[in-house]
């Protein structure tokens, strides 16, 4: 997710500012490109307040005005700060399209642009530090409901196969949250949700936070109710130009864990994956592989 010059400023004060404040605080924050690009109006409008209100918080945080705080995002985005590199030509490309191969063409880079943010140093220095809390957890327990489901559970079953350090609390049979009252001091939380976020993962989290388990969260704001309370977040960008969120960002998290743990492991985690490989073949779970002159 795109990085705005003032967001260490807005998540610092944003607990004391009243609702519109609020408001416009959280739009600032999950939409840097346009407070770059639009009118303070139009930023207004999207954010659902009185314009007024873009000139209050401009104030509250430090400025003499809006127009100071566009100059700022407007000088990030020709510094190649907020990762606006490219998108003018995605845009031209999108409207040569037509129809549904406009909207495929759309979506596709929309993602290739989330993704690259991933790459970016203060995106990187978020996952490493993530990875180093989970690799010196004694257990990873992996929260993730509804749509963040396949995040959560993607990185179990990565880990899984290099032994039995994550539980996943799933919901079978309703007691999906019953194994966190194992969770220690000593263990991980890596919970996942974006807005609209699940009120059992929000709870669970709680839970483990008031019990001296540090969460691990990956969701899509800093003022997500996950990240006020975790101890490391990564941010991902959920919009989509389709009728529905992406939750591709986050399984690449997921992904992109999973692999800096394992890799922490060495060659105990190798001799790990070596042992579940052989499993898996003695019970033929996968069909066998065909090398290249079988298949031609």
């Amino acid at each position: 997710m795109d990085r705005g010059p003032l967001n260490a400023s807005i998540v610092e004060a944003f607990e004391i500012l009243p609702p519109q404040l609020q408001a416009a605080a959280r739009y600032m924050l999950d939409q840097p490109g346009d407070v770059a690009l639009l009118s303070m109006r139009e930023q207004a409008r999207r954010a659902g307040v009185p314009p007024a209100t873009m000139t209050r918080l401009a104030k509250r945080l430090g400025l003499e005005g809006y127009d100071q705080v566009r100059e700022l995002y407007a000088g990030a985005v020709r510094n190649g700060s907020l990762g606006f590199a490219g998108k003018a030509g995605a845009q031209v490309e999108v409207q040569k399209l037509r129809g549904e191969r406009a909207l495929a063409c759309e979506m596709a880079l929309n993602l290739s642009h989330q993704l690259a943010a991933l790459a970016e140093p203060a995106a990187l220095e978020r996952l490493t530090d993530a990875a180093s809390r989970l690799h010196e957890a004694r257990r990873i327990y992996c929260l993730g409901l509804r749509s963040c489901h396949a995040a959560a559970w993607h990185f179990h079953y990565m880990l899984s196969l290099l032994g039995d350090r994550t539980v996943m609390l799933d919901d079978a049979g309703g007691t999906g949250l019953d194994a966190i009252r194992d969770a220690g001091t000593s263990d991980v939380l890596l919970a996942a949700s974006v807005e609209p976020y699940a009120r059992a993962t929000i709870e669970g989290a709680q839970y483990a936070a008031g019990h001296g388990v540090p969460v691990v969260a990956i969701t899509d704001s800093a003022l997500s109710p996950l990240a006020r309370i975790a101890a490391a977040s990564i941010l991902v960008a959920t919009e989509s130009p389709s009728f529905f969120h992406t939750m591709t960002p986050l399984l690449a998290v997921a992904e992109i864990l999973a692999a800096l743990v394992a890799g922490r492991g060495g060659n105990k985690a190798l001799a790990a994956l070596e042992h579940a490989e052989a499993q898996l073949s003695a019970f033929g779970v996968h069909l066998p592989r065909r090398n290249i002159r079988e298949k031609a």
